[in-house]
């Protein structure tokens, strides 16, 4: 960030995953939108989306060096302990360096040491959770930060001192998916978020066999994750099956856009997706610590915006048996796809930047002093 311009200047940590990076990228194009002047840069590691995401996206990426607490071996998780000093230390430096006007984070471990740091130094923060249970990340920083801007009213009862219910931005392009015409036929896609998911692909294709007679009426983009796209597309070959098998999609408006049905994992970004296109979908919620996978599927079907099963539950035939009952009622599938669109928050991106220029205000008005 350079010194002497006159726009808000906001660090955003977020990396990872698409989950974390899209509703981040959403908020930022926001700012730019209105005030053109804002200088955004984001705050990731080496090993996440971010290192091509946030420069495709046209902003500034700063690196630092940060490793997760939760999931992997023991030793992993000393690492990740013994990296936080450095992170923060690193995180500190960072802030001197751009003096931000205000911080926000979206969740992941990235955000931890930012934040954390940036609360000490009286820097004005905002935190985006976009799950129904906080993620660890953010249930550390809630009594620390200025502001939280929430994906789901059920999540107040985390944020009682801070929290403001906004929704999860999405992308403007997901949010201007038109609704989609019923018919006899069906186009199903199939994801497990950007990184794919091998508890998904392996359904799918044991799901296969059962929906051989409804090749004619069945259309299928399955999006796979890299490492397991060649044995996903060779099953599919093998069943005769003609389907559109991919590692990853880029455009997912486009992939909306042309669906009936969704199955897919139960991230916060999916959820937020599924309602501003208005799909339906078929939820397998990843069994996280914490649940909150599981409580933001619950939230969609609660209202009958989707089903769910459960990884546990999950089989070949469990899944073919759902896509079918919904194959054979297209009024069924266009009901719940009206009942994801009444959950839509299409004006979640503005409010929070409405929240960004206030706190960031403050700021300014120490340095104009």
């Amino acid at each position: 960030m350079a010194e002497g311009r006159n726009g808000l200047r906001v660090l955003v940590a977020a990396g990872g995953t698409g989950g974390h990076l899209y509703p981040a990228l959403a908020v930022a194009r926001e700012l730019k939108s209105r005030q053109p002047e804002a200088e955004v840069t984001f705050v990731g590691t080496r090993r996440g989306l971010e290192g091509k995401l946030v420069p495709d996206a046209g902003f500034p990426l700063e690196l630092v060096r940060v490793e997760p607490l939760r999931g992997g071996s023991f030793l992993r998780k000393v690492k990740g302990v013994l990296q936080l000093v450095p992170a923060m230390l690193e995180s500190s430096r960072l802030l001197k360096r751009t003096r931000p006007h205000v911080v926000m984070g979206v969740g992941g471990y990235v955000a931890g040491p930012l934040l954390a740091v940036a609360a000490v130094c009286r820097v004005p923060t905002l935190i985006l959770e976009p799950n129904a249970v906080p993620g660890l990340t953010n249930w550390w920083l809630s009594w620390l930060v200025d502001a939280a801007a929430l994906g789901w009213e059920e999540t107040m009862r985390y944020y009682r001192r801070n929290g403001f219910v906004t929704g999860n931005p999405v992308r403007e392009e997901i949010a201007r998916v038109a609704p989609r015409a019923t018919t006899d036929a069906m186009q199903l896609l199939v994801f497990g978020g950007s990184q794919g998911s091998h508890v998904l692909n392996r359904a799918m294709v044991d799901a296969l066999p059962h929906l051989a007679s409804y090749r004619d009426r069945l259309r299928i983009t399955h999006q796979t994750g890299k490492s397991e796209l060649e044995w996903v597309r060779v099953a599919y070959q093998k069943e005769g099956f003609p389907a559109r098998i991919e590692p990853y999609l880029e455009n997912m408006a486009k992939e909306y856009e042309a669906c009936d049905l969704v199955v897919s994992r139960a991230g916060a970004t999916t959820c937020a997706e599924l309602t501003a296109a208005g799909r339906a979908a078929l939820l397998v919620p990843l069994p996280l610590a914490g649940g909150h996978q599981l409580q933001n599927a619950e939230a969609l079907t609660r209202v009958g915006a989707a089903q769910m099963i459960s990884q546990r539950d999950l089989s070949g035939q469990r899944l073919a048996r759902a896509v079918i009952d919904l194959l054979e009622d297209p009024g069924r599938r266009n009901e719940m796809a009206e009942a994801a669109r009444s959950l839509a928050r299409p004006e979640a991106a503005r409010e929070i930047v409405d929240r960004l220029l206030q706190l960031g205000q403050s700021k300014r008005g120490e340095e104009a002093a």
